[in-house]
């Protein structure tokens, strides 16, 4: 390995307990997690350790001050059994991009590869087997400065943990349009995978679940006409066989999920149109029966099919999922090449590099 990361296996593993069939997203560890340190100005000591807690100071400047970023991904098994990665290197080239909104420094993409095969080699058999699940990878950096005052830290520190997981929605989700709050306006910070944009966005979550529904659909913060996203994922329309989707315009997470559908629907010969959309346009097809599918993008979920849209008292009830071509093709696609059951043309699946566990 070019940048000798040291590996140290765990004595203890927990793999015996954990039931494949039964994997609740996001609350189950794997046995080993990924660190590397910046220290002045250089990233150093990359190393993979046994999953365990970590002390931080009070003091750390991410507590206060909300430098913290991270990127989802998946790891899979294909019907051979070979553990893959799917578009790392966009995750890699995405992790920096929202590392330098925040002021933070970027990551040599080497450095994150490596640290991801060799994690994803040391755990492989975390993988699930079952098709639809997959070992979520969460790449993530914080600051760690121990200081209290408004400016950029100097130390931080970059991790990967991973997490066995099963489907993240189980049925097609039901949004309620957001009317009060927003996620995010050009300028801001919508763009970058940032964890404060997460927790701007739990208040008014929780209020549509509270209301029966499972997420929020954001309008732009000036006029709250013009669709951006969802919770959890980019969305698409399908209106009178066409496929649109919101343009990405510094408000609107690009997705890796999304240029995924996008290229998929392209090269079979969807009509596709990335561009600015109303809740108007989407409820005047809602009235003339030409809206034909909605559906969620993103890693955790691929493709989230959605049953209803809540607007100002107007509900609009999607066509059964049995009558949505459109999003069953690109879920197939997407789980198809994950299984490699499908020939990759994009190179978008990227065997582990066992040969990265040699300091193990």
């Amino acid at each position: 390995m070019k940048n000798n990361i040291k590996i140290t296996k765990t004595q203890s593993s927990r793999l015996s307990t954990v039931d494949f069939n039964n994997l609740p997203f996001g609350r189950i560890f794997s046995d080993h997690m990924f660190i590397v340190d910046y220290e002045n100005g250089v990233w150093v000591n990359p190393r993979i350790v046994p999953f365990e807690h970590f002390p931080m100071h009070p003091g750390s400047m991410v507590l206060h001050y909300g430098q913290a970023i991270f990127e989802g991904m998946k790891a899979s098994k294909g019907y051979d059994g070979t553990p893959f990665l799917f578009r790392p290197e966009m995750h890699a080239k995405r992790l920096n991009a929202s590392a330098e909104r925040m002021c933070m420094p970027t990551l040599p993409e080497d450095l994150f590869l490596e640290g991801l095969h060799a994690l994803v080699g040391v755990d492989a058999d975390w993988i699930p087997p079952q098709e639809g699940s997959a070992l979520y990878l969460r790449p993530f950096m914080i600051a760690t400065d121990e200081f209290i005052g408004v400016r950029p830290s100097d130390h931080y520190r970059f991790m990967i943990i991973t997490c066995p997981v099963g489907p993240y929605y189980s049925k097609p989700v039901r949004l309620k349009v957001e009317t009060e709050y927003v996620r995010a306006v050009n300028g801001g910070t919508g763009e970058a995978k940032a964890a404060g944009n997460y927790a701007g966005s739990l208040l008014p979550a929780r209020k549509a679940q509270q209301a029966g529904f499972d997420q929020v659909m954001w309008m732009d913060g000036h006029e709250f006409r013009y669709i951006q996203e969802v919770g959890t994922m980019n969305i698409f329309f399908v209106i009178d066989g066409k496929v649109i989707t919101p343009a990405t315009d510094g408000a609107i997470l690009k997705g890796i999920t999304r240029d995924c559908v996008l290229t998929i629907l392209r090269d079979k010969g969807y009509e596709v149109e990335e561009r600015p959309l109303t809740i108007d346009e989407v409820l005047d097809a809602f009235e003339a029966g030409t809206l034909q599918e909605v559906f969620g993008t993103g890693t955790a979920a691929v493709i989230a099919h959605v049953a209803e849209i809540s607007y100002k008292g107007r509900e609009l009830i999607l066509p059964p999922v049995a009558d949505r071509k459109v999003a069953q093709f690109v879920f197939d696609q997407i789980n198809g090449l994950r299984a490699g059951k499908i020939a990759d043309s994009h190179q978008w699946i990227v065997p582990v590099n066992m040969d990265a566990m040699v300091g193990a």
